[in-house]
């Protein structure tokens, strides 16, 4: 499992319920997105946008990641929304591009905010029969495209499928495949049923053994659930520990370790997991390349470890 501080968790807030902003940065969640899209109705999109660049001046915790779900490009509010945010004097860190089908999806968003918001990157919302047809052509769009989120309920409602678990699990195959041959972070869709914590527990899991990196929140109380489920426990942790010991101990070359033969592959990846959820104690190897969204002084590869949730914030999710 390729566990990551990235994206184990997404929690929405509507644009229009400034009073939530706050409480959102401040939830746990890896990526705190101020929605323009589903649930604002057509009528104060303008007034969405306008409200909206408070949401980047806020504080945030130092690796919580902030974002925006625009409106989909194929309409004039997209547009719309991509020149606003150019204009916005603190840039989201992310975009979330809505009802991806093909790469020009990404391109167009891409384009439109190259020069004003360089530092800005993606993640492109795969939710159509044709954005699963043509998942790997959208993964592979473009060096800022960050990773690919499944929206279960418009495909689910396109398709005629119902909405669980079972009967979606070839299109979240479809979606994590793409995204993982073009080395790319990949979410899962919501569980919408906000008291279900079990169901919860249980679809995250589901997830993550299928190879996506999180989960969305459609409430925050989703959140110590979700982020639980794509972190390493202690256990895990302790073993890559001794992993990276022996590792930096035999200059990265096969070795045993707690009776397993280990070479660089589980070198690799055993320092990743410290590095990202165990800071304190990692090891220093000059000559290895981190992971290069893990920068200490500055709010990226989201989130705290599993974290719990602090804030009664929004119900809106990428669908």
């Amino acid at each position: 499992m390729k566990y990551t501080r990235f994206c184990r968790s997404l929690l929405s807030t509507p644009a229009l319920a400034v009073e939530r902003y706050a409480k959102s940065h401040r939830s746990g969640a890896d990526i705190a997105m101020v929605d323009l899209e589903d649930s604002v109705p057509p009528a104060r999109k303008a007034e969405a946008r306008a409200l909206a660049e408070e949401f980047f001046a806020l504080p945030t915790t130092r690796l919580a990641r902030s974002a925006v779900r625009i409106n989909t490009v194929a309409g004039p509010d997209g547009l719309r929304d991509l020149l606003a945010l150019t204009r916005y004097a603190v840039k989201p860190e992310l975009v979330l591009i809505p009802m991806a089908e093909s790469p020009r999806d990404v391109e167009i968003v891409a384009g439109a905010l190259a020069a004003d918001c360089p530092a800005t990157e993606y993640l492109a919302v795969v939710e159509t029969p044709r954005g699963i047809e043509n998942a790997h052509a959208i993964a592979l769009a473009g060096h800022r495209l960050r990773g690919l989120v499944f929206g279960s309920a418009d495909y689910a409602f396109a398709v005629g499928a119902r909405l669980g678990w079972e009967a979606l699990a070839p299109a979240r195959a479809r979606v994590v495949n793409a995204a993982r041959a073009a080395g790319l972070e990949v979410l899962d869709a919501p569980l919408f049923e906000v008291a279900d914590l079990a169901g919860l527990r249980r679809e995250a899991g589901l997830a993550r053994d299928l190879g996506f990196s999180g989960k969305i929140a459609v409430h925050p109380r989703q959140l110590p659930s979700i982020n639980q489920a794509f972190s390493p426990d202690q256990e895990l942790l302790d073993r890559a520990r001794r992993v990276v010991e022996a590792g930096l101990q035999n200059g990265r070359s096969v070795t045993v370790v707690d009776g397993v033969m280990v070479g660089m592959p589980f070198f690799e990846a055993a320092l990743r997991l410290v590095e990202q959820f165990d800071p304190p104690t990692t090891p220093t190897d000059p000559t290895t390349a981190t992971d290069p969204t893990h920068q200490p002084d500055q709010p990226v590869p989201a989130v705290p470890g599993p974290t719990g949730a602090r804030a009664d914030s929004a119900e809106k999710e990428p669908s």
